[in-house]
């Protein structure tokens, strides 16, 4: 009687055990929605200003990325019957073919793809990533365009995507797009002083306001009372503030002279844009990280200062 007693406490303590185990595993962190039974699908809201989750149950095996990446693309490019929201792979776009590798699906659309208007592309983009990354042989999603990596309007390389990549300051997601009125400076025709140019401007807020005033003015006018100032093929290295100082690092392509303006012309398009913003005094350039370097007939070296005597 007390060996059997024994074994019954054995018994008892290795199920006890085992029960913590399950509850210790079953806690462990994992992707949202993965094998917990609350997979979102996302989808574009109505007024196109965000994205949406809504709650559906796989009929395939998760685990099969043969079953399951055909089954949510369906999902993805069915529009709902009462037009509650917006399926992101519909309308006028192609998808060619995809590919799963180490973790990384890649899809590779038409060039129908590159019609998409630049907002409505972002929140198209956000609600395929999210709900394929909730997969746990998914890590990142990468789009391609006839094979060739996905651009933004200013020719960089988006690249691998997760779903923190739509997640931006203070958890705020995708749908907190804002819109700013920015004061750029472009040149006359004459390509000896600047013009003030008003332009408002829809933007996410994972961009700082100094790199996007650059971008606009690298972008260039798009009216036809002031012209360009520096190459549209400019990339911006980077863009960091300190002490009331813009520290800009561009690629060699700033030092190109495309258009017939002056060097000051040119320089202060960019000085002049970026302070107008608030607690900007100074901009510091560098050339992949070189600060003293030639532009057109300047030698680059200190920071420069707002110059209201170049404005027209």
């Amino acid at each position: 009687m007390k060996r059997v007693n024994q074994i019954f406490k054995k018994r008892l303590l290795f199920f006890l055990i085992a029960a913590v185990m399950l509850i210790y595993l079953s806690g462990c962190e994992r992707k949202p929605g993965a094998g917990t039974g609350s997979f979102k699908i996302y989808y574009v809201n109505n007024s196109e200003t965000g994205i949406m989750a809504v709650d559906y149950e796989i009929r395939a095996q998760k685990d099969d990325p043969d079953a399951v990446i055909p089954e949510l693309l369906e999902q993805l490019g069915t529009m709902p019957e009462r037009r509650q929201y917006e399926a992101p792979l519909t309308g006028e776009v192609n998808l060619l073919d995809y590919f799963l590798s180490d973790k990384v699906l890649t899809f590779n659309f038409d060039s129908s793809y590159s019609q998409i208007q630049g907002t409505i592309e972002i929140l198209d983009r956000a609600a395929v990533v999210r709900t394929f990354t909730q997969l746990d042989f998914i890590d990142y999603v990468s789009f391609q365009v006839e094979g060739q990596p996905l651009t933004d309007h200013y020719g960089h390389v988006i690249g691998n995507m997760s779903a923190d990549t739509f997640i931006f300051n203070v958890g705020n997601e995708i749908n907190t797009y804002e819109k700013v009125e920015l004061k750029l400076y472009f040149a006359n025709e004459a390509g000896d002083k600047l013009v003030p140019v008003y332009r408002s401007v829809v933007y996410n807020s994972n961009i700082s306001m100094e790199r996007l005033a650059i971008e606009q003015v690298i972008s260039g006018p798009n009216t036809d009372i002031c012209f360009p100032t520096v190459s549209k093929d400019i990339k911006i290295n980077s863009v960091n503030v300190r002490d009331g100082v813009c520290y800009l690092d561009l690629d060699p392509a700033f030092q190109s002279d495309p258009y017939s303006v002056t060097a000051d012309v040119a320089i202060y398009s960019l000085v002049n844009t970026v302070a107008e913003l608030p607690d900007i005094n100074k901009v510091a350039f560098s050339v992949n990280g070189e600060s003293g370097f030639s532009f057109m007939d300047t030698t680059i070296t200190s920071p420069y200062e707002r110059n209201l005597d170049i404005i027209e």
